[in-house]
């Protein structure tokens, strides 16, 4: 099993990259079906427990968000595709949701100027 990070994503994105020797199948099964994932990804840990969308056997995305204030949300996309070794290439990509949504804005960057008399 390997673990990379790969360029071709956005700065923003956490990409994991790993190489199992179990049959794409197999692992399509334990990202897909709810009583496997559940042992890894609770739905405690998931804004939804069904899929955002799913490619049957090569993509499924999911929902996350923290479970604390702000209650932060986050898509993670698990692919699977074979590997040259007869097992599954299984990459996770963790993309922030709206990561240019409204960020807090420092106190000395009001727009108006204010001045005392």
């Amino acid at each position: 099993m390997s673990d990379a990070a790969k360029p071709d994503h956005a700065d923003t994105d956490l990409v994991l990259e790993y190489d199992f020797d179990a049959p794409p199948e197999k692992v399509w099964r334990a990202v897909t079906i709810p009583a496997l994932r559940e042992r890894w990804l609770p739905d405690c840990d998931l804004a939804g427990a069904e899929p955002e969308s799913s490619v049957a056997g090569e993509e499924v995305r999911y929902r996350l968000r923290d479970s604390e204030p702000p209650f932060r949300e986050s898509r993670v996309i698990f692919r699977i595709e074979p590997n040259e070794a007869g097992g599954t290439r299984f990459r996770i990509i963790q993309e922030a949701c709206d990561i240019g949504g409204k960020r807090p804005q420092a106190a000395n960057t009001n727009c108006c100027l204010m001045r005392a008399a």
